[in-house]
């Protein structure tokens, strides 16, 4: 894999200069060595698929401000303010200044990491490993119960009203996926749902609708015949009251998916790394609008994205994926 070239975003919080090192980088630190799919910015020489921490420790970042990102939703707003809590527990156990960025793109906040600029992050699902491949992200936590529980499904929803009985009733009909790197708003059915008969673009026109909250959102008001979303996505939004679960029907559901993965990037200090990793182990979610936010999570566990993101990988590779800047579409 070359060095990249990401589209330019609003959001992102990229310079030319930024830009630089990282090129130079890639062009001359690390001409040889294992990296698997790993862009040239970074190594794996332990073979966990994952970037190394640079040899050099001169380059390990030891940043007095943290930036930590949510994955992109609907309202950024609110999620500034649920994070809050743990936003001032890890200030706390870091002894650090912790901002919140809340970005609108999957690309762009890949994209932020990459840059340096970014040093704490919860990617969704189907991104997660272009942020592994692309940005250095090392994958360490995911939300959970006390009993190590932890994932989300696929749902494939229709209006209440609608002739949709069945996978089968989707043929000809016009179902909003959410975008090309989501993992079940677009790569899952389009790896799971042939088996069952239908397969998306052939059987039935694929919408992209840009996010699951939009995909739901237009389920209910017509515009789409049906979607694949994210169980724990259409929970939430049903607990806030954005949707009336009266108003559609479930018609499928997948087996369980590993939820959003929480990172670092590669090349933080590691006494710092063990902080971040304390933080997010020690916080507890019982009384906080977090905990409100993600019911039945009670704890972050820890996790590795070898063994944990293997069905997604597989999922991805019957898609044809690769983990390139161009497919990392917003």
């Amino acid at each position: 894999m070359t060095s990249m070239t990401f589209r330019k975003r609003p959001l992102a919080l990229l310079s030319a200069a930024a830009l630089l090192p990282l090129v130079l980088l890639s062009t001359q630190a690390y001409a040889e060595c294992k990296r698997g799919d790993l862009d040239t910015l970074y190594c794996d020489e332990d073979g966990d698929m994952v970037a190394d921490r640079p040899a050099d420790e001169a380059q390990w970042l030891n940043p007095d401000t943290l930036i930590f990102a949510y994955t992109p939703v609907e309202d950024p707003a609110i999620y500034s303010d649920i994070w809050q809590p743990f936003i001032d527990h890890l200030a706390e156990v870091t002894g650090r200044n912790v901002r919140f960025f809340a970005v609108q793109s999957n690309a762009a906040q890949v994209e932020a990491m990459r840059s340096g600029r970014l040093h704490i992050a919860g990617f969704s699902t189907g991104p997660t490993p272009f942020a592994v491949n692309l940005a250095g992200a090392v994958p360490f936590a995911l939300m959970g119960s006390d009993s190590g529980q932890f994932g989300y499904t696929l749902q494939l929803f229709t209006h209440a009203d609608s002739d949709i009985q069945e996978l089968a009733d989707l043929k000809g009909k016009r179902v909003a996926h959410t975008s090309p790197t989501s993992n079940s708003g677009n790569l899952a059915p389009r790896a799971l749902l042939p088996e069952l008969g239908i397969t998306p673009d052939e059987d039935y026109e694929v919408v992209y609708s840009g996010s699951h909250d939009q995909s739901m959102l237009g389920v209910v008001a017509r515009d789409y015949d049906a979607a694949p979303v994210a169980s724990e996505v259409v929970d939430r939004m049903a607990a806030r009251g954005l949707y009336d679960t009266d108003d559609v029907r479930l018609i499928y559901e997948s087996d369980r998916f590993p939820t959003t993965s929480y990172n670092y990037a590669y090349n933080l200090h590691p006494d710092l790394v063990e902080k971040i990793e304390e933080a997010f182990f020690s916080f507890d979610f019982k009384g906080t609008e977090l905990g409100e936010e993600f019911e039945g999570v009670e704890k972050f566990i820890p996790i590795n994205y070898k063994d944990n993101w293997q069905v997604i990988r597989t999922i991805q590779a019957a898609n044809g994926v690769s983990y390139t800047p161009e497919n990392l579409e917003e």
